[in-house]
């Protein structure tokens, strides 16, 4: 399987595994040849995840034809992880598998390099040079000794550099592997001929071998790359701790009959039993029972969620104290979980545009090092002190190893990796890269008035009643004919009555007027429920109900107004009301720097009171939704960068035409399809949560790109030999082959600082 869907109606998505990429020039060579082929639309390689996400046209390229131009570029395409434990566990052997050959390779050479370091530099540890070979064992001998040992080291210990620079050099390109092949191959060869012909070189150039440079360079190179290997691993703890919250079997009803299967064979329509304790296996509706059900790992909210016949449960999330079966709707990799695991899994694979920057530089680097190398060894032969040979070598050996492109190439990736990961983790869904970087840059943030920072349903929120009428009595009366009605407004004040603890009786009569109001009788009293006109038209006197509305409706409230045979009795306020978090969110987001709109299609009062009650000081109002686009293109235009915040569903086009659009509280496959972000817990505080990852992200990315681009920068010159002439300094080959392997890991450790990163905004 190629893990393949339809990306638009003419191209195809396809998601591969690349094996024996080495550097950042690898991703280079790999992206250039797939472009270069008839029917690619996109193709983006991912250095630290080993994956390759390509876009083709199926009518003029195939997927054997694409996994075929990889491998004739000298790479291995490999079909991508699947998310069941055995494939993880799987590929974690693998992975170990490759640590411990690393690191036998590396003790290898580590061993050997002890008596080659102390047979050349037999004066650095007191007494040593006693212990050394007698003199009638000659110095040429002891050469060859190492010489020997050295070749071992060469090639077992580095054979991996000549594998990969070979590969290249078939296609016409270079790696790290060609710049570490022919720097330790030249120090080797060098060696031969020290050894083997000593009297090749003039006298003032006494031969030494450079037997210690080859197996020292290569036992740190390949430390590197054990380390390096174990560090990307940790990158992705996110998808295995999603991956890992997954139920293992389930219960399912068929034929009668009860049977406990891999929840993998769990098939759409199945009922499925759940009992107390017991995670949900796949995505389904309640048909028989009730419960409340842990989803925290899902939604991020604490709060167990009540469960009923007709209600949604979602995969993975955990049954807390009620039995009940469930009719399973999405099962497999349609679920819930299964396809924020697949999003996750191709933002971490996609590439930020500061990424393909570094990949084009990359492209170019190894070439210009290996001039650059040539260059010093001429400059040093040519006008060099004596002996000018062998400060020509180390110039040449120093140049090539220092400047490996490990660390250019794992500098954004490992960081993305892991802040999407975090995200993840904290209910944020990044759909790529380039949401992440852009979302650093936002500097005003367009708030959906309903249901992102109001709850998005109406609820009663104050009864006022006139004198001779009893609060009980008028909300019972008004519950009793609003039962009978589908109005927002309606369920509002029979939710209201029922939180009071009231019996609602059931009403006689029943007639409602569309847009006005709604009459019946109770207990052969007449009742009348709606707005000021509707009463005044049946004769009721308002004056004293006006006052009462006066008051609520500049609050942004509903009044809804109750007579009683002909008397005014009293004023319902209804409104949307504030999510309990969102003033603090939007206060977050003003600490932040960002300019914050609310953008409604309510009226303008009602908007200003909601406005003044959360602290937004820009308010858009009056709103059609197809208008909203267009609110934001005008900020845009005024050069802001833009981040919309809205459902997801009926904001698409506003979401779509921001910079960022980021869909909030609902997870599903609508809401994760229209926007760059998805907020599943359903709270502003993931926009400030997601704002924050975006920030600690691209921090630690710069981090990185100074880090690697600096030691570059300022290795290569030295490693030439630039401070030679003013401090006499000229830098040893192991201590480049010790600097290498050092600034690739320290660039993945970097990154995976941010697994620990605590971003503010976080509900505990």
């Amino acid at each position: 399987m190629l893990n393949a869907h339809q990306s638009t109606s003419h191209s195809t998505d396809i998601r591969l595994g690349v094996k024996g990429m080495g550097c950042a020039s690898c991703v280079a060579t790999i992206e250039n040849a797939l472009m270069e082929q008839a029917g690619i639309v996109k193709a983006e390689v991912n250095f630290a995840a080993s994956i390759a996400e390509i876009s083709f046209d199926p009518e003029k390229i195939s997927p054997p034809v694409i996994r075929q131009v990889i491998s004739d570029v000298g790479y291995s395409a490999v079909e991508p992880r699947d998310d069941s434990d055995k494939a993880i566990k799987k590929e974690e052997a693998e992975k170990k598998a490759e640590y411990d050959t690393l690191m036998k390779k590396f003790w290898l050479a580590a061993v050997v390099s002890i008596p080659n370091v102390l047979l050349m530099y037999p004066d650095v540890i007191p007494g040593l040079t006693a212990l050394m070979p007698p003199e009638s064992l000659t110095r040429t001998a002891v050469w060859a000794v190492q010489g020997l040992l050295t070749t071992f080291v060469l090639f077992w210990s580095g054979s991996q550099f000549f594998t990969g620079m070979w590969a290249a050099l078939k296609h016409r390109s270079a790696n790290m592997h060609t710049l570490i092949s022919v720097g330790v191959s030249a120090a080797y060869g060098y060696s031969i001929v020290a050894t083997a012909l000593p009297s090749v070189f003039p006298k003032e150039a006494a031969a030494e071998p450079f037997w210690d440079v080859t197996t020292v360079v290569i036992a740190l190179v390949v430390l590197g790359l054990a380390m390096e290997s174990k560090a990307k691993g940790k990158t992705s703890e996110a998808i295995k701790k999603l991956i890992g919250i997954q139920a293992k079997t389930a219960r399912v009803i068929r034929n009668g009959v009860q049977k406990e299967i891999p929840v993998e064979e769990v098939l759409v329509d199945d009922i499925v039993l759940v009992r107390p304790g017991e995670k949900i296996p796949v995505d389904g509706i309640v048909t028989e029972g009730a419960s409340s059900v842990d989803e925290s790992m899902i939604t991020g909210e604490p709060i167990p969620a009540e469960k009923t016949v007709g209600e949604e449960v979602i995969g993975a999330t955990i049954n807390k104290n009620g039995t009940f079966y469930f009719r399973a709707t999405k099962v497999g990799k349609d679920t819930a979980l299964a396809n924020i695991i697949r999003l996750v899994q191709q933002a971490q694979g996609s590439k930020a545009p500061i990424q393909r920057i570094v990949d084009q530089v990359s492209g170019y680097f190894v070439p210009t090092v290996m001039i650059l190398a040539i260059l010093s060894f001429m400059a040093w032969y040519n006008f060099g002190p004596e002996p000018r040979f062998i400060f020509s070598i180390i110039a040449l050996v120093t140049t090539l190893i220092i400047a490996c492109p490990c660390a250019l190439g794992l500098a954004t990736p490992t960081s993305l990796t892991v802040g999407i990961g975090k995200g993840a983790e904290n209910g944020i869904l990044i759909r790529s890269g380039d949401a992440l970087q852009t979302a650093e840059k936002i500097n005003a943030i367009v708030l959906d008035k309903t249901g992102t920072i109001t709850e998005g349903k109406p609820v009663l929120t104050d009864l006022t009643v006139m004198p001779n009428f009893q609060d009980g009595d008028v909300l019972k009366s008004a519950a009793a004919l609003e039962r009978m009605s589908e109005h927002p407004l309606a369920e509002a004040i029979v939710e209201g009555a029922q939180n009071a603890g009231l019996n609602i009786p059931e009403a006689k009569n029943v007639s409602a007027v569309t847009g006005h109001g709604i009459t019946g009788t109770l207990d052969k009293r007449h009742i009348l429920i709606g707005t000021g006109k509707y009463l005044r038209d049946n004769d009721v006197v308002t004056d004293g109900l006006e006052d009462i509305a006066d008051i609520y409706t500049p609050q942004g409230k509903t009044p809804i107004m109750i007579a009683i045979d002909g008397k005014p009795a009293g004023v319902f306020a209804v409104a949307d009301t504030v999510k309990e978090d969102s003033k603090e969110a939007i206060e977050q987001l003003h600490r932040m720097g960002l300019e914050v709109y609310m953008i409604t299609g309510d009226n303008t009062v009602t908007a200003n009171a909601i406005a003044k009650e959360v602290g937004v000081d820009h308010v858009l109002a009056e709103v059609l939704p197809e208008q909203k686009a267009h609110e934001v293109q005008k900020l845009q235009s005024q050069g802001k960068v833009v981040a919309m915040v809205g459902d997801g569903i009926n904001d698409a086009p506003a979401l779509a035409a921001a910079d960022i659009g980021l869909a909030i509280g609902s997870g599903t496959d609508v809401a994760i399809e229209a926007a760059d972000i998805t907020l599943i817990k359903g709270s502003l505080k993931g926009v400030v949560t997601a704002m924050n990852i975006s920030r600690a992200t691209m921090r630690n990315v710069k981090q990185n790109l100074v880090g690697a681009f600096g030691y570059n920068v300022l290795g290569i010159p030295v490693a030439m030999g630039l401070l030679y002439p003013f401090f006499g300094i000229l830098l040893s080959p192991i201590l480049a082959g010790a600097a290498m392997a050092l600034s690739s890991v320290t660039v993945v450790s970097n990154a995976n600082r941010l697994r620990f990163y605590k971003p503010k905004g976080v509900q505990s």
